[in-house]
C-alpha cells in the first residue's frame, strides 16, 4: 500500500469514529452534515433520536436551565441529551453490521487496494535475509571461543573444596581410670586424612590395667561418603593384649549422624573359621552452656563363637554404659571427669568368674579430650 492509499483508509476510518461518536453525545438538531450523510448509508436509517420518528424529526429538547445558573459557555454551546433505551435498540439493529462499512466513501479502493499487496514474511522484508536452519558448525559450541585464544588449563589454588586434603587426630578419651579393684589408663582416638568423598580413617581403642595391656583393637578403614551424614568403611580389624592370641578380622559398616544428633558407628567383623562379630557405638552431645558438655555413651560387642582364649563368648558379650562432663578451654582442648558402668553377658561372663573377674564394674575416669 502507497502512503496515498495508507492516508485514505485513515481518513475513512477517523470520519467513521467521528460519526459514531456524534450520534452519541450531540443532538439530532445540531448534528453536522458528516453525521447526516450516515442516515443515507445502507443499514444506517434507522432513528439515531431515541423518539422513534422518522428522519427530519425534532429532537426532544432537555430541561431548561434558569437563566441565573447558566454561564457563558453554557449560551455558545448546545446541551447534550443522554441516549435512552430506545436510541440503545436502533443502534443495536442497524442493518448490514461490517459488510456495510464497504459502502463508506473511499473504502472500496481502500479493500481492494490491499487486497492486491503481496503477502509479507521474514525472509522477504528489507534487510532480513533467510533464517538460519540445518545442523549447527563444528565449532559453534567451543570452550576457547571466548577465552580470546587462551587454551583451557588447570589454574593452581582454583580447585573446588571437594578436591582438597584434610587430615586430623582426634583423641576421645584419654583418661585415668580407679575401679574397686584395679585402676588403670583408657585410650580411644581416630584419625583420618582425604577428601571430602574418600578418606583413610584409622581407629584405635584398648585399656590398661595392672601394669599391663588388657585389651586393644584396631582397625584400617576406607571411608566413603554416601550421603550428607553417612559414610561407609570398609577395611581390616586387628586384636591383641588380653593374654591371648591376637585375632584379625575384615570389617565393614556405617558411620555417621543419626536423627536427633546421634553420633553413630554400626560395623560387622568376618574372622577366620567363620567367626562373625558386630560392634555398635552411640555418642550424644548434650550442651549444658557453649563450655560445659556432658557426653552420654553406649557401647556393646557381639560374637557368633566362643574364644576361651580370649574370655569372650557367643552372643551379647559386654556392654558398657558411660556419662562425661567437659569443660571446653578450647576447641581443641577439654579436661572432663566421668563415670562409666559395664557388664559382661553369657558366656563371656562365665570366663570372667573362672578367672577371678568381676562381671559387673564402676570406674570413675578423669582424663582430657583434644584434637589436633
Amino acid at each position: 500500500m502507497n502512503p496515498r492509499q495508507l492516508k485514505l483508509v485513515q481518513g475513512s476510518l477517523a470520519g467513521a469514529l467521528a460519526s459514531s461518536v456524534l450520534c452519541f453525545v450531540v443532538p439530532a438538531s445540531a448534528q453536522s452534515d458528516d453525521a447526516k450523510r450516515m442516515h443515507d448509508m445502507p443499514g444506517m436509517g434507522a432513528d439515531m433520536s431515541g423518539s422513534g420518528s422518522k428522519e427530519g424529526a425534532p429532537a426532544q429538547a432537555s430541561p431548561a436551565t434558569p437563566s441565573s445558573e447558566r454561564s457563558p459557555k453554557n449560551e455558545s454551546q448546545p446541551a447534550t441529551a443522554p441516549m435512552d433505551h430506545g436510541q440503545m435498540k436502533d443502534m443495536a439493529g442497524m442493518k448490514g453490521g461490517n459488510s456495510d462499512m464497504k459502502d463508506m466513501p473511499g473504502m472500496k479502493s481502500a479493500t481492494s487496494d490491499m487486497k492486491g499487496m503481496p503477502k509479507m514474511s521474514m525472509g522477504s522484508m528489507p534487510g532480513m535475509g533467510p533464517m538460519q536452519g540445518g545442523r549447527s558448525p563444528p565449532d559453534a559450541r567451543d570452550p576457547d571461543a571466548y577465552a580470546d585464544g587462551m587454551p583451557t588449563m588447570s589454574m593452581p589454588g582454583m580447585d573446588m573444596a571437594d578436591d582438597e586434603r584434610y587430615g586430623r587426630i582426634l583423641v576421645n578419651e584419654l583418661e585415668y581410670a580407679k575401679a574397686r579393684d584395679a585402676r588403670g589408663q583408657n585410650l580411644s582416638l581416630e584419625a583420618w586424612y582425604g577428601g571430602d568423598y574418600n578418606k583413610l580413617w584409622i581407629k584405635a581403642e584398648g585399656e590398661r590395667r595392672g601394669g599391663r595391656l588388657d585389651a586393644f583393637r584396631t582397625e584400617a578403614l576406607w571411608d566413603h561418603a554416601i550421603a550428607t551424614f553417612w559414610s561407609t568403611q570398609l577395611g581390616v580389624r586387628h586384636d591383641n593384649g588380653g593374654g591371648g592370641r591376637s585375632r584379625s578380622w575384615l570389617a565393614f559398616g556405617v558411620q555417621g549422624l543419626a536423627p536427633y544428633w546421634f553420633e553413630t558407628e554400626a560395623t560387622a567383623y568376618v574372622g577366620s573359621g567363620g567367626a562373625l562379630a558386630a560392634r555398635l557405638e552411640l555418642r550424644y552431645d548434650l550442651l549444658l552452656t557453649q563450655k560445659w558438655i556432658l557426653q552420654p555413651k553406649l557401647e556393646a560387642n557381639f560374637y557368633s563363637k566362643n574364644d576361651p582364649q580370649r574370655g569372650i563368648g557367643s552372643g551379647l558379650s559386654d556392654m558398657e554404659l558411660g556419662v562425661r562432663l567437659r569443660y571446653e578451654v578450647t576447641r581443641q582442648f577439654a579436661p572432663y571427669i566421668g563415670v562409666t558402668w559395664s557388664k559382661k553377658f553369657g558366656n563371656t561372663a562365665a570366663y570372667a568368674r573362672q578367672a577371678g573377674e568381676r562381671v559387673r564394674d564402676t570406674q570413675f575416669v578423669a582424663g582430657v579430650r583434644l584434637w589436633f
